[in-house]
């Protein structure tokens, strides 16, 4: 599902002049459409990265590498 499939699930809060005022996503799109606009910034943070040389890895790798730091193994 896309991003724009997502925000299609939108609905809208009027005031009395039906001039929109908020949006209302159920939390399972929201949570959804969040995860996608982070791993969006995670690929765009990866490629930028490359860019300048810099070491990249995968993120399960980096979050065990952390969890090990964390329990001091």
């Amino acid at each position: 599902m896309s991003i724009t499939d997502l925000l299609q699930k939108a609905q809208f809060l009027v005031d009395a002049n039906g001039d929109k005022k908020a949006v209302v996503l159920d939390y399972a799109t929201w949570d959804e459409l969040l995860t996608m606009l982070e791993d969006l910034e995670d690929a765009e943070e990866i490629r930028r990265l490359r860019r300048v040389s810099e070491e990249t890895i995968p993120w399960a790798q980096a979050k065990e590498s952390l969890r090990v730091q964390d329990v001091g193994v």
